[in-house]
């Protein structure tokens, strides 16, 4: 018995050394992982605060306020979209040098405003609260959108990528590869599929759960379910490159882990990228589901129109259509 289990031991682990691909992402994978969460937040301690300035470019902004550690103060050039990122947990606070008499805007419902408030005051007294416009927003509504988005990325990811996986290793394409339907129209029918699994897990937790959190949606429901249509299909068809090429369980779980990290990391599932590197925004402006969770908070938190979010429903399209095209192309019906 133990020659057998020693022969089958021994010829799992040549199997798995011999798939190059699969032994390489084993490897990269983590590192990859590693070596970027060490340059997204490496370096010097993280500020626990994030506080925007409003004062005159002409002029550096000089109070003692900014000196405090823990800190990170971000440059504001406009004051209206800079008091909507208070009222949306984007920012702690922002804080206006402009006059001799400085004001601030803050958050209600935000603890961490509330402290950076209290430490403002302590350094200087004179400072007045000006009131924010607009209703101000939980951290749990700015939250939601992109837990559900997260949701949605792993069910069109993996959802995908191992059922074609699993009906090329099964023989099940080799078959159908004898009909007359062609790579487009087989990829095709697995995106509608999915997107139809995908949309009614995602109603059934946006009711379900919105209705425990009272989460409520301030503009048109019609648009948010384009929304969600739009980057449905744009990350189906993302994982649909992955699955129409290998055939290696342990590579295609290498490449979606690597697809699913930076978007989990940098898209605004659970922070803003406010005040971030440009580079890091612009790496993060390329995913998909940053345009998902940027129009879909718009529209539900600021209730932004059609016209608003036209650039990121347009890139979404855009991508699905790069994806389909590029995964027909490369589309394998067989193990070679």
């Amino acid at each position: 018995m133990m020659r057998r289990l020693l022969s089958v031991w021994h010829a799992r682990n040549l199997e798995f050394v011999r798939d190059r691909g699969a032994l390489l992402f084993t490897l990269v994978v983590p590192i990859g992982v590693i070596i970027g969460m060490g340059v997204i937040f490496g370096g010097a301690p993280r500020p626990l605060f994030k506080v925007g300035v409003l004062s005159d470019p002409a002029t550096p902004a000089q109070h003692a306020f900014l000196q405090e550690r823990y800190f990170q103060f971000v440059h504001e050039s406009a004051e209206q979209p800079a008091v909507r990122a208070v009222a949306r947990n984007q920012l702690d606070l922002l804080l206006d040098l402009r006059s001799s008499i400085p004001r601030y805007w803050v958050n209600p419902d935000s603890p961490k405003g509330y402290i950076a408030e209290k430490l403002l005051l302590q350094t200087d007294a004179r400072a007045q609260r000006a009131a924010v416009t607009g209703k101000p927003v939980r951290y749990v509504d700015w939250l939601f959108p992109g837990i559900l988005g997260m949701n949605m990325m792993f069910s069109c990811l993996f959802g995908v990528g191992y059922v074609v996986l699993r009906y090329r290793k099964s023989g099940f394409l080799k078959r159908l590869h004898a009909t007359p339907l062609s790579a487009f129209e087989f990829l095709s029918a697995q995106v509608l599929s999915r997107l139809g699994l995908t949309l009614l897990v995602t109603l059934i937790l946006y009711v379900g759960v919105g209705s425990i959190i009272h989460f409520e949606s301030v503009g048109s429901i019609a648009l948010l379910a384009l929304v969600g249509v739009l980057g449905a299909l744009s990350m189906i068809a993302f994982g649909l490159i992955i699955a129409a090429r290998f055939s290696s369980e342990e590579l295609v779980g290498g490449l979606l882990n690597l697809l699913t990290w930076p978007m989990m990391l940098l898209s605004g599932i659970w922070f803003s990228l406010e005040g971030s590197p440009r580079w890091l925004q612009f790496t993060a402006g390329l995913l998909p589901l940053t345009h998902v969770l940027d129009a879909a908070r718009a529209v539900s938190l600021d209730g932004a129109g059609m016209a608003s979010i036209a650039p990121d429903l347009v890139y979404l399209t855009a991508t699905t259509l790069l994806f389909l095209v590029l995964g027909a192309w490369s589309f394998r019906w067989r193990i070679e």
